[in-house]
């Protein structure tokens, strides 16, 4: 990883969050992969940061982008890289196109499942010097072998592992300033939820 990740230097890739793929994820429980990935998209909404949006097959089994993505960003939604079958999102010219057209050099990707749609474009963004991290409670797999092997293959790739929380941490550096204080907000009433915890006033 090159530089710290920032709101100003990092884009998003949300990949194949479909409403049909995500019934794949048992590795995790899969609300908890749907309630992070659209906590990421808050983020993004927060920050203004650029997000790309991939889906594939989205007229079969897989389904159309989880809806509270879409709502949420509607811009990058109604701009998504809809891929006729292409595995890698990488290796589709058109996402490629699309990432490379944000500018950025730091990528934050999400996918489901983990073991299909995110190991390969983390690693050959990775290969190809970008920073790359993976979001892991917003991805997932349909077992704990393949996530395991594929989380492994991320890393010997160099692409950082991540969680939602220590993500948006990393980004907002400083609790206090205008958008840390809406980022951690987000915590508070998405991420710390969706995974069970929080703070109790007593």
């Amino acid at each position: 990883m090159s530089e710290q990740f920032t709101a100003e230097n990092t884009a998003l890739l949300l990949i194949d969050h479909q409403v049909g793929t995500m019934q794949l994820i048992k590795n995790i429980d899969k609300e908890l992969a749907a309630k992070q990935s659209i906590a990421l998209a808050k983020m993004a909404k927060i920050l203004n940061m650029p997000v790309v949006i991939t889906s594939s097959q989205e007229d079969r089994a897989q389904g159309p982008i989880l809806p509270e993505i879409a709502q949420i960003l509607p811009e990058a939604h109604e701009a998504r890289i809809k891929r006729p079958g292409v595995v890698n999102a990488w290796a589709y010219p058109d996402f490629k196109k699309a990432v490379l057209a944000t500018g950025k050099k730091n990528l934050i990707m999400a996918g489901v499942t983990t073991d299909v749609c995110l190991i390969f474009p983390a690693i050959d963004a990775a290969k190809e010097g970008f920073g790359v991290q993976a979001v892991m409670d917003a991805s997932g797999s349909p077992s704990d072998m393949s996530e395991e092997f594929s989380r492994q293959r991320m890393r010997d790739a160099g692409v950082v592992l991540t969680a939602t929380n220590t993500l948006m941490a990393e980004i907002a550096q400083d609790w206090s300033t205008p958008t840390g204080q809406q980022l951690i907000t987000l915590l508070f009433t998405d991420v710390f939820p969706a995974l069970g915890a929080g703070i109790t006033q007593g």
